[in-house]
């Protein structure tokens, strides 16, 4: 079996989805019931024909960016509490809208607050994934100074997660910003050291050494078009593999 094939025959996978997914283009609304609902029914379809354990961390930035404030002033430290109480928000957002499809849904907060998400304790998490429930992580590390994309890749190696699917606004990795540059080159592999090396940008430095070192892939894939939820979950070909 080649790499690439043994890197899609996963079981346990961590889903890194951004805040920004979730407001509709040219809304107001920090968070769209309608896009919230949209992708909790693919997650719903696809856990049911894939049979993956799931925990997925979830971005703030439709509500908050703490290092958007801190250039204009604010604390970095407070300014990065604040985002990880937007994503609270989001996750019990998600929550609700699965348990609407159906799926049992728990949301561990880095940050106690126990009358809406219970507290992260990292075996506690791992045993719900295994019994089938759908994990959220939500106010990050619990630390300022950490991305959700360094959640992402610190929970999934706390939880022996073999993959992390990065959801974004793209679909893959290019060699330079596809949105500015027509000419741009998307990657269909591409190595950690590249992407560091080269700063391409879709998860920061911390989080994409730490899955290098860990041996955990990052499959970067577009989350706008519908369908692809399940499409990657049913370990299907899309996105670029960061390995």
């Amino acid at each position: 079996m080649s790499e690439l094939s043994e890197i899609r025959n996963f079981k346990r996978v961590v889903l890194k989805l951004s805040g920004e997914a979730l407001r509709a283009s040219g809304s107001h609304d920090n968070i769209s019931p309608e896009i919230v609902e949209r992708i909790a029914r693919e997650i719903h379809e696809a856990r049911a024909s894939a049979g993956v354990e799931l925990a997925i961390v979830v971005g703030g930035g439709n509500f908050w960016r703490g290092a958007a404030a801190s250039a204009r002033g604010m604390d970095r430290a407070t300014a990065d509490y604040v985002g990880m109480l937007a994503t609270v928000m989001n996750a019990l957002a998600l929550q609700a809208a699965l348990e609407e499809e159906g799926e049992e849904c728990i949301v561990h907060s880095a940050i106690h607050m126990q009358n809406v998400a219970e507290p992260f304790i990292r075996r506690k998490a791992s045993r719900q994934m295994s019994r089938g429930a759908i994990v959220i992580f939500a106010a990050g590390t619990g630390s300022p100074f950490f991305s959700t994309d360094t959640t992402a890749a610190l929970r999934a190696n706390e939880m022996n997660a073999d993959v992390i699917f990065k959801a974004t606004m793209v679909d893959g990795v290019y060699d330079s910003d596809p949105k500015k540059n027509p000419e741009a080159v998307r990657y269909e592999t591409v190595s950690f050291r590249e992407c560091i090396s080269k700063e391409l940008g879709v998860m920061d430095t911390t989080a994409f050494s730490l899955c290098m070192d860990n041996g955990i892939p990052i499959i970067v894939f577009d989350l706008e078009k519908k369908g692809n939820i399940q499409l990657a979950l049913n370990r299907q070909e899309i996105g670029t593999i960061v390995h």
